[in-house]
């Protein structure tokens, strides 16, 4: 696969992609480069289920969050095998037999033309999730019209400043805000199934700061008045890493007061959705990133 001019991105760096390099932003090839694909439990329950989501996590990034959980595959980039669409495809499948809920794909936006590809050759007789960063394009959200079924986007930030100087992406505000109306369009309201498993819909993401209850205040405020009806999921768990450990202002859990507040105005906005508990704020929540789930490309 070859990627000429690239615009998949906000960032719309107009570089060339080869199959297995290129010198775009996120500094990825045409070819996706699959760092973990692996049954997942620690989504949002209405994803996550018994089973476990079926969770593709791809190498690279289009934003530079310095607070990353997973920085070593998101900026640093350490880890990831290439794959053809058709590997990737046989990924899908294999997460399939093995009960996912669902097909999750985590951080896919420089690959979605290969992305494409493999659901071409094989579409899941489950939903398809795109899990991403929030920070899309409405063109390349439209690629995957009919082929995603469920969107699960953050929303950072309702502060350009901050947005820039915590994720390099000044822009992010109304980039985010327009993406995550174009994944609504394409939805429409959330649907569960008998057991509470999400089969379409949005679900937006916001993970609490420590230092910014404003900003999180201000994200609930733009869904309550421009999404009401669309599931909120209000994330505690940041723990300082990467970057961020060297940030003073990032360099804390967020603090009960902080989580109170943020949670107090969710409910007085009456948006439905999840808070997730302080206690998840560790580190033994993130997963690894060793290949897991890719051996059984090397066993056809």
């Amino acid at each position: 696969m070859r990627i000429e001019h690239c615009a998949l991105c906000p960032r719309r760096c107009g570089a060339l992609r080869e199959a297995r390099e290129g010198n775009g932003f996120c500094r990825m090839g045409a070819d996706p480069v699959v760092a973990r694909a692996a049954l997942h439990f620690w989504e949002e329950p209405c994803l996550s289920g018994t089973r476990g989501s079926g969770a593709v996590f791809f190498t690279g990034c289009s934003l530079q969050c310095v607070f990353c959980q997973n920085y070593q595959i998101s900026t640093e980039r350490r880890t990831g095998r290439i794959l053809t669409p058709q590997e990737l495809s046989d990924v899908f499948h294999r997460l399939v037999s093995q009960g996912a809920h669902n097909i999750n794909l985590v951080t896919a936006t420089h690959f979605v033309p290969a992305v494409v590809q493999a659901l071409a050759l094989w579409k899941p007789p489950v939903p398809v999730v795109y899990n991403c960063g929030g920070y899309e394009t409405s063109e390349t959200l439209r690629m995957l019209e009919g082929l995603v079924d469920i969107y699960l986007p953050d929303l950072k930030y309702a502060d350009g400043e901050l947005a820039g100087r915590l994720s390099g992406a000044e822009d992010y505000v109304w980039v985010s805000r327009a993406a995550v109306l174009e994944m609504e369009r394409q939805t429409g309201p959330a649907v569960y199934d008998e057991n509470g498993m999400m089969r379409k819909g949005t679900l937006v993401r916001h993970l609490m700061l420590p230092g910014h209850t404003r900003d999180s205040i201000a994200v609930l405020d733009w869904l309550a008045a421009n999404l009401p009806g669309v599931p909120v999921s209000l994330m505690a768990q940041y723990v300082p890493c990467g970057k961020a450990e060297r940030i003073p202002e990032l360099n804390r859990r967020i603090t009960r007061r902080e989580y109170e507040k943020v949670q107090d105005h969710l409910f007085s906005l009456n948006l439905d959705g999840y808070v997730q508990e302080q206690k998840s704020a560790r580190k033994d929540f993130i997963p690894s990133f060793q290949l897991e789930g890719l051996e059984c490309l090397d066993r056809r």
